[in-house]
């Protein structure tokens, strides 16, 4: 659980995000005084301004998005009607129901509320409370990577060009880094604006990435019949985008309570997500493996079409032994997602993920055990 300050921080990806930033901020301010004198030239004052006040609105809503955590669901939490927990989940790890729109994260290891992803450059999941801060820190990189890249794409032409240069001529060391920040500085505008393109998306829409993938399964649930679902938080869309960006970043409500469309209640989404439940653990499997599973991410045993075709996912890859008994729930050409069955039931010490195909095989009929898979799963 990523609980500590020191444990936030001192994670590979924000340490890795922190070192992008100092390197394109660093090597951008250096080539623009050079080639836009602050002081001699407004437009380079400007220039240079611009550029500073994006890099540092990136470290604010960077380090705010680590440190004010997306809001955690409290322990035990149960509704005020007791008889509204029918249309809940109830989370054997924090001892409570899950309120609408929360989810456990099982990094974090607690309910996060509007849970929208785990993301691993930021080291704590995206939610509720650090949503509009999360989505300002990639604005604001997206912004100043394309200013970084005009400001050391112009510098590099005038420096190849040999023209107008009042600076002493960089050495081949200095080229080489500044070839290389502007390659960083492109692929930060790729694939960050594509993720803030996801983002600004589903803020849009009111939904996260969970809510998503909950939603498409309900109109898959449903195709052939008149019967359609409607997703209760999608209001209109200036309303939805001004519960998440605001100048200050600060989510409006509790993340329990959320304002809901006509003819929806606030277990709308909750009675979908149950029925969903229903049917995973009708469609269960149970399979027992015949080889060693060793939990490697590069399997290099089970062969090349295995390493080949990996679910894209960051969910575990467990460790399997021979005679193992693992309840199946997703499939893949290749791989297979499940949890493994244990002698003791103890939901912090429940094992699932991804494993080869290959290694195991059905043993028996979905009714003898569907009893067996936990609602909380």
């Amino acid at each position: 659980m990523c609980s500590t300050p020191m444990n936030r921080i001192f994670h590979w990806g924000p340490l890795t995000a922190f070192g992008i930033i100092k390197i394109i901020t660093l090597m951008t301010i250096h080539c623009s005084r050079q080639w836009w004198s602050p002081q001699e030239s407004i437009s380079g004052a400007a220039n240079f301004l611009l550029f500073f006040s994006l890099s540092g609105s990136t470290i604010y809503h960077f380090i705010t998005a680590i440190y004010e955590g997306p809001g955690y669901l409290p322990l035990k939490w149960k509704p005020e009607k007791l008889e509204d927990t029918q249309y809940l989940q109830f989370c054997r790890i924090c001892e409570g129901y899950k309120a609408p729109r929360s989810h456990h994260c099982r990094k974090c290891g607690r309910c996060i509320l509007k849970m929208d992803h785990h993301c691993p450059w930021i080291n704590n999941c995206v939610g509720h409370r650090n949503h509009g801060h999360f989505t300002a820190f990639l604005a604001s990189a997206v912004g100043g990577c394309c200013v970084s890249t005009v400001i050391l794409v112009c510098w590099l032409l005038t420096i190849l060009s040999r023209r107008n240069i009042n600076f002493p001529p960089p050495s081949v060391f200095t080229l080489v880094i500044v070839v290389f920040t502007i390659g960083l500085s492109i692929g930060v505008v790729l694939a960050v604006g594509m993720l803030l393109y996801f983002q600004l998306s589903a803020i849009i829409r009111n939904t996260t990435g969970i809510e998503d993938w909950i939603i498409e399964k309900a109109k898959y649930r449903r195709l052939g019949t008149k019967d359609q679902f409607i997703h209760p938080y999608s209001i209109k869309w200036n309303v939805n985008i001004r519960q998440v960006l605001k100048w200050h970043c600060e989510p409006d409500g509790d993340g329990i309570i959320w304002p809901v469309r006509e003819g929806c209640d606030q277990y709308t989404l909750t009675r979908e997500q149950g029925y969903q439940k229903q049917e995973k653990r009708r469609r269960a499997r149970r399979y027992r493996t015949i080889f060693k599973v060793s939990g490697s991410w590069i399997p290099i045993t089970y062969g090349w079409r295995v390493i080949c075709h990996p679910p894209c996912t960051d969910e575990p890859r467990i460790r399997l032994e021979p005679e193992d008994i693992v309840t199946v729930t997703r499939w893949r050409r290749h791989w297979l997602f499940g949890e493994k069955m244990q002698e003791r039931d103890d939901p912090k010490m429940r094992v699932k993920g991804w494993f080869p195909r290959i290694s195991a095989i059905e043993v028996v009929e979905n009714e003898d055990y569907t009893d067996s898979f936990s609602k909380d799963d």
